[in-house]
């Protein structure tokens, strides 16, 4: 069994005269309303040390106490389901509150339908036991399983809960580096809402009613049928990188799902026709991440190289101009 881990914070400001469980949903949005209302009804939630209930409307500046247990049945990467597996894993950073990863292609972050196991965060549970008992192994953001790069890791309660907030706020720097098809004339930003696919749900599409997403990039080199391209995002939804270069007809080499058939361009020499045919995954890596540590409050940053697969890519198409 897990030990109970308690949290305490003041009410913000702006959260004055909300329900409690709404400004604890809020402030901790890791964790769905719903289990925050289960908290509160057993009694782990306290309001200046006083009972209190889902309903009550807080004040700015009072003291919230949380009681956290974890939770086999309702917390994700707790409990015996998900086994600790001895996967290695490249550590760029570790410190008391903050685990930073470099994912190589090829590894799901959590288990899943299809996936119960082999997974980043079963990985985690093996290097970093003690994050057995933090929501999802410790885990903040995801990245495709084909896609490479910076993960970040808390490693507490309290920097998860940080670290998420910077998240919500966008406060958390990532760039990524990528490999287009087309000639891009010149930078840009893509401002188009993403949903699933109204057919296929393993696939996002740009759509009326969909979730707000912004995409910013721009040329790092132009060749003869490609462009290889940094990116920036305003928003994480899933697949967003992919799907809204696929929208812009310029999908990323390699993407078995958003990139169509993926035939090269007649004009490209048989060589790069034949390097780009195999080319095994979508050519994208999360190069750089930067956040605020969770303890310290120092800015950081952490940057990942290209891996050896989109070097040589980048090789290949230098070759062929």
């Amino acid at each position: 069994m897990q030990t109970p881990m308690q949290i305490s914070f003041a009410i913000p400001d702006e959260y004055g005269g909300m329900r409690l469980d709404r400004a604890l949903a809020a402030y901790l949005p890791q964790h769905s309303r719903a289990r925050l209302q289960k908290w509160i009804g057993e009694g782990r939630v306290s309001l200046d040390r006083g009972r209190c209930r889902a309903r009550d409307i807080v004040r700015p500046a009072q003291q919230v106490y949380i009681d956290i247990e974890p939770d086999a049945e309702t917390e994700p990467g707790r409990g015996e389901d998900t086994a600790a597996e001895d996967i290695p894993l490249e550590v760029i950073h570790a410190d008391a509150a903050v685990i930073i990863i470099n994912k190589p292609a090829g590894l799901v972050a959590h288990p899943a339908a299809g996936n119960p196991a082999g997974t980043l965060q079963n990985a985690l549970l093996h290097h970093f036991p003690e994050l057995r008992g933090l929501p999802r192994a410790g885990l903040l953001h995801r990245l495709d399983k084909d896609t490479t790069g910076l993960l970040a890791v808390a490693r507490t309660l309290p920097a998860h809960t940080a670290l998420t907030r910077q998240l919500q706020a966008r406060r958390m720097g990532r760039e990524y580096e990528a490999v287009a098809r087309g000639v891009m004339t010149a930078g840009g930003t893509i401002d188009a809402p993403l949903g699933r696919h109204p057919r296929d749900r393993k696939r996002m599409t740009v759509r009326q009613g969909g979730k707000a997403a912004r995409t910013h990039y721009r040329v790092t080199r132009r060749f003869a049928a490609h462009t290889h391209i940094r990116v920036t995002l305003e928003s994480g939804r899933t697949h967003q990188i992919r799907a809204h270069f696929a929208h812009i007809r310029h999908s990323l080499v390699g993407d078995p799902v958003y990139g169509g058939r993926g035939k090269p361009p007649a004009t490209v020499a048989a060589a790069l026709a034949a390097c780009l045919r195999a080319f095994p995954r979508q050519a994208l890596h999360a190069a750089r991440l930067e956040l605020e540590h969770p303890e310290s409050g120092r800015r950081m940053r952490w940057d990942a190289p290209l891996p050896e697969d989109m070097r040589g890519l980048l090789v290949a198409l230098a070759q062929h101009q």
